[in-house]
């Protein structure tokens, strides 16, 4: 219709208005007439009538007339949910109380934790006696003298390889130089240790059963527990998120609640998206996203959004606001990653070992890595699903009640996690101070001190994660792990730690500086080979000597060494190959001959990596020691091929490096050039295998020739499936320009603000203009934070969702960038 006929730029206004709401062809025609009965003058006179028709009659009286008008709009699209609201307390408006259930406040203060060495000996300090003292454990021998062995098998190989790599070194040790290499090497190969030994006891635990582990029904026991009836074992699965891709997060989150609803407990659940994003277009899309999921679920009442606007200690933070809120409701919460898939029954059969062992407050699931296709996820897919199950085998044997905590895909006991498990900020400056950013281990650590007991279930599966697709990705990650991790130093000598989270610290640490001791290592070695490549001989060392003492070399000593080395690295993955050969399940990989063509291509590849990741992690380590704090950043999840430039720009230090290392040795000492290659080599290329790496197309090649393959991948559980079908189907993410101009998405932003919030007049002049900015020369003049301050305004958003809907269609169209989008129906939800 033409833009100059008032009365038909009246009926074009109310038309477009009313595709965007979820209404039946004979409500839109009734709504329509009764409008246009009226004779409004403009269009802004239309938007206010056909609002006031959309307006329902509050069930309480105490509703308000801002939340009866954004009720309406919202009541054919969200029924139940604009019933939900209209029954709310509306203390914190209707909208707002409806995503969320009532409060229930429960204290959450700081656990004291005591890190000065000193007080470890009784002479010189005691013990906090404000702590809980520790209930009793029928594994603590056990796990004592594992752990005692652990040492020992440690220990002593790590010092004989030390010992024998001094017989290959010129000076048998006796220089400083040497003393430091020896020292680095020591380090070294008992840090490799560590893993060789988790990985065989791990596949001793596997093919001889494990009577140590945590079940809902022990074996020579009493017969398993019926399942909790409702509000017995009431449990929260909750998701804190940061600047996600929101079509993935809520995919994958109505995945798992369709699973769980099949199990027929799903009334025993509650689940919780915590949100931390700020970015106005991500605001939007996650509260479209959680509506949409809630009317497609019928979940209103069991779904809940929360945004938090004071982002205090990051996940932990929101996870403790939640506890401080809610907590007081459910026995048990869930803790899921944005990028974690569970299925209903592993969900199920945790809340089932949490009420059949009432002393353990945490249970960790070892999560499978899935769903991605570039080659480096694949070959870590690869990794964690034929010698992931090993090692959390393993882990479980050493530390059985003391386990590790990842942070997600885990259950854990609600009150004493809130009595014991708050964390304090560390004191002081610079990147070791301030909120403990790796804060898992740290609730793990707190949890048993607590007397509660902390398992890994590695016998669950139906747990799942999805690992970053490119090394870049990877190492921005790291950088971030890093930097908690080598926090822990700070914590090693807390009080009343069991002895395993003080040596769960010490490994935490090392995972990353032992990339930096490997790279001094080498760099000390690569200076003791110069140094005797252009130092004179000095064949008579002892004055007065009478025969000289001639240098002796033995090449199979240094062979020897290397080769006991490749065994220690590379036998728990044959291990695995083993493993799944003798229980017949090659076929899901593809075959014996795939199989191990898969385990070749993944050492290979590791190989290449390693170096890589660790000149990166030594970089990390040193910035994190010199106080530069990291950033809190959105992670890549999605594949995505890196591109060559951004690669040579994160590389180009590194191959300089390299070229110049290498340069040097073959210039002074060329015969001990060939064994540094496997090193210099990697690091010249890093561009190239970061790039090739990256990409998708390299994967699924992998894939369609049975490589790199995963029983995942052969027959994909349901939940798997569920995501990948959701996320292919995923309507455009709406945003702050939805947010504007479609009546829906304006209504539910604005009730989930809650009421207006008094502002004083210099705050209220600056974003009036702000909105008026916005309406003469659209959204895109507004900066992030510019959106960001008019979207925690719920005045000015009506205002301006007023006064573009005043102007000409042209106008809120142009808003859309010429894309407007009804609300998808019912219908078309459930199709999805």
């Amino acid at each position: 219709m033409s833009d100059s006929n008032p009365a038909a730029e009246v009926v074009d206004a109310i038309d477009a208005y009313l595709s965007y709401l979820s209404l039946s062809d004979d409500r839109r025609r009734a709504l329509r007439a009764r409008v246009l009965e009226a004779r409004p003058a403009d269009r802004g006179a239309a938007l206010e009538r056909l609002q006031a028709e959309l307006e329902k009659a509050p069930a309480e009286p105490e509703l308000e007339d801002d939340d009866r008008e954004l009720l309406g709009r919202l009541h054919d699209s969200y029924p139940k949910l604009s019933q939900d609201a209209e029954t709310r307390p509306p203390t914190a408006g209707a909208l707002r109380s409806a995503a969320m259930p009532p409060l229930n406040r429960w204290p959450m203060s700081p656990a004291d934790i005591d890190r000065r060495p000193w007080r470890l000996l009784p002479w010189l300090g005691r013990r906090s006696s404000s702590l809980p003292k520790s209930v009793p454990s029928r594994l603590k021998g056990v796990v004592r003298w594992r752990q005692t062995l652990l040492a020992l098998m440690v220990a002593f190989p790590a010092a004989g390889a030390a010992a024998y790599m001094a017989t290959v070194l010129p000076h048998r040790g006796a220089t400083v130089l040497e003393a430091f290499i020896l020292g680095a090497a020591f380090m070294l190969f008992a840090w490799i240790l560590v893993g060789f030994w988790t990985a065989l006891s791990g596949f001793f635990v596997l093919w001889r059963g494990d009577r140590y582990l945590v079940r809902s029904d022990p074996p020579n026991g009493p017969p398993p527990r019926k399942p909790p009836v409702e509000g017995e074992a009431r449990t929260a699965v909750v998701m804190p998120i940061y600047e996600e891709d929101v079509s993935r997060t809520f995919a994958g989150l109505r995945a798992i609640y369709e699973s769980l609803e099949a199990t027929g407990r799903l009334d025993g659940f509650d689940f919780f998206v915590l949100s931390d994003s700020v970015k106005p277009d991500t605001v939007i899309a996650e509260e479209n996203a959680w509506a949409e999921s809630c009317r497609a679920l019928d979940a209103f009442g069991r779904l809940f959004y929360r945004r938090r606007r004071a982002r205090v200690k990051r996940k932990s933070g929101n996870l403790a606001d939640f506890c401080r809120r809610w907590g007081g409701h459910y026995r048990y919460m869930i803790v899921l990653d944005a990028d974690s898939i569970m299925a209903g029954d592993t969900l199920v059969a945790l809340v089932d070992r949490m009420q059949a062992n009432p002393g353990v407050g945490l249970i960790q699931t070892p999560p499978t890595a899935v769903n991605r296709d570039s080659v480096l996820a694949r070959v870590q897919q690869f990794a964690t699903r034929v010698y992931g199950r090993m090692f959390a085998a393993g882990l479980h044997f050493w530390h059985l009640d003391n386990a590790h905590y990842w942070g997600h895909n885990a259950i854990i006991r609600i009150e004493p996690f809130m009595a014991h498990c708050a964390l304090p900020r560390l004191p002081g400056r610079g990147a070791l101070s301030g909120d403990i950013l790796s804060h898992d281990f740290v609730e793990a650590a707190l949890m048993r001190r607590a007397g509660w007991g902390v398992f890994i279930a590695y016998d669950l599966p139906g747990s799942y994660e999805e690992v970053p697709p490119t090394l870049l990705d990877e190492l921005g990650r790291d950088r971030r792990w890093c930097q908690g991790n080598i926090q822990h130093i700070r914590l090693l000598f807390s009080d009343n730690l069991a002895p395993a989270h003080r040596a769960l610290f010490a490994n935490g640490v090392m995972a990353y500086t032992s990339a930096a001791i490997w790279f001094v290592f080498l760099l000390l070695s690569s200076t003791e080979a110069v140094l005797e490549a252009v130092r004179t001989p000095d064949y008579f060392p002892v004055a007065g000597a009478l025969f000289p003492a001639w240098p002796v070399w033995q090449p199979i000593w240094a062979v020897s060494l290397f080769v006991a080395t490749l065994v220690v690295l590379f036998l728990p993955k044959i291990l695995g190959v083993v493993m799944i050969v003798a229980k017949g399940k090659q076929r899901e990989f593809g075959g014996v001959g795939n199989l191990v063509a898969s385990t070749l291509i993944e050492i290979v590849l590791t190989s290449l990596l390693a170096p890589i990741r660790m000149l990166a992690h030594t970089r990390f380590v040193f910035t994190t020691l010199i106080g530069k704090q990291v950033k809190w950043d959105s992670q890549q999840r999605a594949d995505a091929q890196v591109a060559w430039s951004r690669a040579l720009r994160f590389h180009v230090w590194g191959m300089l490096l390299a070229l110049g290392w290498g340069a040097l040795l073959l210039w002074f000492t060329p015969g001990f050039a060939p064994w540094l290659a496997p090193i210099l080599v990697p690091l010249i290329i890093a561009p190239a295998i970061t790039v090739l790496t990256s990409r998708a197309d390299l994967g699924i090649w992998l894939r369609r020739h049975d490589l790199q393959l995963i029983p995942e991948e052969r027959h994909a559980p349901p939940e798997l499936a569920r995501v990948v079908e959701l996320e292919a189907g995923a309507a455009p993410e709406a945003g702050f320009a939805e947010a504007v101009v479609n009546p829906v998405i304006n209504a539910l932003h604005i009730g989930m603000q809650g009421h207006d919030r008094s502002l004083t007049g210099v705050i209220s002049e600056y974003r009036q203009l702000l909105a008026e900015r916005a309406l003469d020369n659209g959204p895109d003049v507004l900066s992030t934070d510019e959106q960001r301050r008019l979207l925690a305004d719920p005045q000015r958003m009506r205002w301006l969702h007023a006064q573009v809907w005043a102007q000409a269609p042209s106008a809120w169209r142009a808003w859309l960038g010429e894309r407007p989008a009804a609300a998808p129906t019912q219908d078309s939800l459930r199709t999805v």
